[in-house]
């Protein structure tokens, strides 16, 4: 009798389906008006829908007590989908996109359908917090997303320059041609940097200021992910302030037996640097194979600064001259115009090479391959100082610096008994760093070059089992470091020797680790993660010539090992409230940076090695509150204390007893990066995400951060704390338009915060400190279809005058930025 009913339900429903009117489908994003992939299409009522693509049989008949309750698939690459229905309306979901209910009669004369992104979900998938994929929910420390669309929106010139718009990154820069964030008061070797998986930190990346994101290729980003607070139990040290994980696009496979090719590109202009910028990229791919070609390249003059000075700023960071080579001497020229920073102009060049070859279901191997290489940098700071009445310096510039990546991996999606997924990696870098410097009217150009190689591997696996999810792992790394150097005459085109940066014997450091995290959700108003991580980290360093510094010691060797650990609550008791609290630990090792070098930090000090250093060890906790106040309106909190056991800082010192020594011709003061004590920071996020309407957004941030060295006495303030700062910004969404409104802005820091002889690069702030600014911005996008778009727009109206926080190089004034994309 039951298969009796079963008969007549399925009769029924082959008799009912004719009378449905077959649609054709397409779904299209907004704004862009590009096809949008894996939408979730369902229908409340019986119907039968199919996928476009022949070779898709996602289609799902749900019962419910004997009858068809609901069915659904999702579209296919193209946004297609064939779908038979009556007068009922369909629901459209994607974590990346606001969810749209429609009927047929909504559709447009081509079928199409046009979904609103969101760029603030809690739906969307995640890979930086687990290296695994999972719902970005199901993660209790904070986690930021910036996707591809949103990237092209931003439309900015270096990757640096794309994490100011985060709202929660600060960003210092040295030059125009890099810049260095900071997260949570951390900064440069105490954030992680990792592209495609792979992490970019290296054995001399040093304690100050960095600029090696400008590497990372902007315009081929897929997604950008930011992860706050500490992140050593995945990816084990350096990664104390948080991660930054870049992962670049892939080539697109076709989904049927024709070969499918797209290309695009952009031409960019940007008048602040009166620069340029063009991207051309090539995608072709069959059903198992695809290969993705991308060459971009960025010429910038020099950066004009603001003309609108408050008093507060005077004429504080104005160029009023420069140093030129006039028939082989040295020229100290007037400068026409004072907001010109002379000095800061810079070309580079990007080029990433990817294949993907898909041998069977289940299992894909693909290659990456990325090359970054630039022209001469100038240090636009030291080519300002002045020594006396003359300039100090003639020239101060980094050579070209060059990355090139390689990376192979192999991805397995068929369950065993060991895992659902797996990811295995093996990687190679090779890093070229060097600065040249020369004193005016001096002949002799000293030259420091450094060379890295980088061998990585990382093996990622999860498992599911009943509630819980299982992810883990085991990871390694091997950096070599060869430094050189050399002086040069210029006149007499002679060479010498010269003191090395790091030791010129050579240097290696290593890294073995094994990691696993672990989620459960009690149910689905309560979810817990958890993981623990074993690390050793080894260092060896030999000092062969002691002509210019007698050290004591002919090697320095350290062999370091930690277990961290971390655990997360996330409590949801209703759809309006989330509430997450995590608790964890961090670790860094010392690297070559830290223990060896011999640099001059500012001018008049020197920083000499260390071979006493310690691992640095961080104990966190956190917690955060978000809130539905209204339908599309969440305003979220998030509080941190970080207590920093060991952590390195620079202070002055002594060396063979003395506190003074000669430096490159000029009596400097001893300097040592050392163990404080304790050190402590804690701060307070906010963000309020508002979805007005259909067309308007509202999305504000605010981030506060205080940070004391721990001494007997009284707190010092502890270096890399930026002031508040954070982002204003309102949105707006019609058909092929789409614009945005937004304040950046920053608080003062006020000189007796910072700290004197750290990083926070005093000497090039105010007498008060560092004056609070604001600017004002707007930027548009056009599509004039779904293959051309024209992108403008207007940074900093107002044309104010300002400086970051211990930057050393003034903000770019009034800048038009205009775009021209094409996408085919």
């Amino acid at each position: 009798m039951k298969n009796f009913y079963w008969g007549i339900l399925c009769l029924l429903c082959i008799v009912y389906t004719p009378s449905f009117a077959q649609t054709k489908i397409q779904i299209m994003d907004d704004v862009s008006k590009e096809p949008v992939s894996g939408v979730r299409i369902t229908l409340l009522h019986p119907a039968v829908i199919k996928s476009n693509n022949k070779n898709d049989s996602t289609v799902v008949l749900v019962y419910d007590g004997g009858r068809i309750n609901y069915s659904y698939l999702t579209s296919d690459k193209n946004g297609f989908a064939l779908v038979k229905f009556d007068a009922s309306k369909i629901t459209l979901t994607h974590e990346d996109y606001y969810p749209l209910m429609i009927q047929r009669s909504s559709l447009n004369k081509d079928g199409q359908v046009f979904l609103i992104p969101n760029i603030q979900t809690m739906d969307e998938t995640v890979i930086s917090a687990s290296r695994n994929l999972e719902k970005r929910k199901d993660v209790a420390q904070k986690v930021q997303v910036m996707r591809a669309k949103e990237i092209q929106f931003q439309n900015q010139s270096s990757t640096a320059d794309l994490m100011t718009q985060t709202g929660n990154v600060f960003v210092q820069k040295s030059q125009l041609g890099g810049g260095s964030p900071i997260l949570r008061g951390f900064e440069t070797n105490k954030v992680l940097l990792v592209v495609d998986g792979v992490r970019m930190n290296n054995a001399i990346y040093r304690g100050g200021h960095l600029q090696n994101i400008i590497t990372i290729d902007n315009a081929m980003l897929d997604r950008m992910e930011v992860i706050y607070g500490p992140g050593s139990v995945v990816y084990g040290s350096d990664a104390l302030g948080g991660v930054m994980s870049f992962t670049t696009k892939n080539p697109t496979l076709s989904t049927n037996d024709d070969i499918l090719v797209k290309s695009g590109g952009f031409a960019r202009y940007f008048s602040a640097a009166t620069g340029y910028a063009a991207n051309e990229n090539v995608s072709v791919g069959t059903k198992r194979f695809g290969s993705l070609t991308s060459f971009t390249y960025s010429n910038y003059g020099d950066l004009k600064q603001g003309v609108n000075r408050s008093p507060f700023v005077g004429n504080f960071g104005s160029r009023p001259w420069y140093v030129e080579r006039i028939n082989g001497k040295d020229s100290m020229m007037t400068n026409a115009d004072t907001n010109l920073q002379v000095g800061s102009a810079y070309t580079q060049y990007d080029i990433l090479q990817k294949f993907t070859f898909v041998q069977k279901e289940g299992v894909t191997h693909k290659l990456n391959v990325q090359l970054s290489n630039s022209s001469n940098i100038d240090r636009y700071d030291r080519l300002t100082l002045m020594s006396g009445s003359k300039p100090k310096f003639a020239e101060w510039y980094y050579g070209p610096q060059f990355r090139l990546f390689a990376a192979y991996t192999l991805e397995l999606t068929n369950k065993t008994k060991l895992y659902d997924q797996a990811r295995i990696t093996i990687g190679t870098q090779s890093i070229e760093e060097s600065r040249m410097d020369r004193r005016f009217n001096k002949n002799m150009l000293n030259h420091r070059i450094e060379n890295v190689a980088i061998a990585t591997i990382n093996a990622d696996f999860n498992k599911r089992i009943g509630r819980n999810e299982l992810r883990y792992g085991v990871d390694a790394f091997y950096n070599k470091v060869n430094s050189t150097a050399f002086v040069e005459d210029i006149v007499a085109d002679t060479t010498g020797s010269l003191d090395t940066r790091f030791p010129d014997g050579g240097s290696i450091m290593t890294s073995i680790a094994a990691y696993a995290t672990h989620t459960i959700e009690f149910s689905d108003k309560l979810i817990l993660n958890d993981g623990i991580r074993f690390s050793n980290v080894g260092l060896s360093s030999t000092f062969i010539d002691k002509t210019y510094f007698p050290l004591p010691v002919n090697s320095i060797k350290q062999n370091n090992s930690a277990l961290n650990g971390n655990i997360g609550l996330i409590y949801m008791p209703n759809n309006k409230w989330r509430i997450t609290a995590t608790g964890s630990t961090g670790f860094r090792a010392p690297n070559v940076d830290d223990m060896t070098k011999v640099f001059e930090s500012v001018p008049g000090k020197v920083v000499v090695p260390n071979a006493n250093l310690k691992p640095e060890y961080t104990y966190n906790a956190e917690i955060g509150i978000s809130r539905l106040l209204a339908t599309g309106v969440t305003a979220s909190v998030n509080g941190y204390y970080t207590y920093l056991v060991n952590g390195l800082t620079v202070q002055n010192g002594t060396f063979e007893g003395q506190d003074s020594i000669m430096y490159d011709g000029q009596l400097s003061r001893v300097m040592s990066t050392v163990n404080a004590a304790k050190s402590r920071i804690f701060g307070i996020e906010g963000m309020l995400n508002a979805k007005l309407n259909d067309q308007f957004n509202l999305l504000a941030t605010v981030n506060y951060t205080n940070g004391l060295i721990l001494t007997d006495s009284v707190p010092y303030p502890l270096d890399h704390i930026p002031p508040t700062f954070g982002k204003v910004s309102l949105g707006y969404v019609n058909g092929k338009f789409r614009s945005e409104f937004f304040v950046n802005y920053s608080g003062w820091k006020r000189i007796a915060d910072y700290n004197m002889i750290g990083e926070d690069n005093f000497a090039y702030a105010t007498a008060s400190g560092m004056p609070s600014w604001y600017t004002l911005n707007a930027r548009l996008n056009y599509a004039f279809s779904q293959h051309v778009s024209l992108q403008v727009a207007c940074e900093n109206i107002l044309n104010q005058n300002y400086r970051s926080y211990a930057s050393n190089i003034s903000a770019p004034g009034r800048n038009f930025i205009i775009t021209l994309r094409g996408q085919f």
